[in-house]
């Protein structure tokens, strides 16, 4: 059997490379390197689901671990990718209140700031580091996610930071809180309508009135493909 420690070794190096993801979300300016982007972070937590099955042997974790895989390291960037060529958007340059170094230096006092907030309960909660350090990374990709939301104008980037604070979601709730597997399976089906309808506005935010029905004909064509 492996060691434990090899796992949370892992673990540890899986925290990183979200927290990487995270950083390059918050300053890409590329909409399909942000797609990307965002389905590398997918396959990092589903890693840790594994992981922490591999670590546990709870069948919850391993099908998380699937579920993550199909729908938001591939299903969900698929559609968003038929969108963006629909659109014909390829960067989102327009930035509100922050730029991309003060979007970084802002998502690294989050970061600071969780973990100071945390560090006076939540160890004593839970009783292990990296559960610890799980909740707090969680708590700080739902943060970065809404940031992004709060600091993009483009529709179809807003999308990426409401889907990066459910991933944040779930990496906390990995380590603290764990979610039955059919309350994960209603939220992915919430993100999929989400997006179908932030879809249809964002052709109307980005477009005239008269544009609007030309691109949603052209939408609506594209789902009968």
């Amino acid at each position: 059997m492996t060691p434990l420690p090899i796992f949370d070794d892992l673990t540890k190096i899986l925290f990183v490379l979200v927290l990487a993801t995270a950083a390059l979300i918050i300053t890409v300016r590329t909409v399909s390197s942000l797609f990307n982007i965002y389905a590398v972070q997918s396959w990092l937590i589903a890693g840790m689901a594994l992981v922490l099955y591999l670590k546990t042997g709870s069948g919850v974790l391993l099908a998380l671990a699937i579920l993550t895989v199909a729908s938001k390291a591939f299903l969900i960037p698929y559609v968003l990718k038929r969108i963006q060529r629909t659109m014909q958007l390829k960067r989102d340059v327009e930035f509100r209140y922050l730029t991309p170094i003060s979007s970084v230096l802002v998502g690294t006092a989050l970061i600071f700031l969780v973990y100071r907030s945390f560090s006076r309960f939540l160890v004593e909660m839970s009783g292990e580091d990296l559960f610890f350090f799980g909740a707090v990374i969680g708590v700080s990709l739902t943060l970065m996610g809404m940031m992004v939301i709060i600091t993009r104008k483009r529709m179809i980037t807003k999308i990426i930071g409401y889907l990066t604070m459910e991933n944040g979601v779930l990496l906390f709730s990995l380590f603290i809180a764990e979610l039955p597997f059919i309350i994960e399976l209603l939220i992915i089906i919430d993100l999929v309508m989400l997006i179908l309808l932030a879809t249809i506005l964002a052709f109307g935010i980005d477009s005239t009135i008269d544009d609007f029905h030309t691109k949603l004909n052209s939408f609506t064509t594209w789902f009968k493909d």
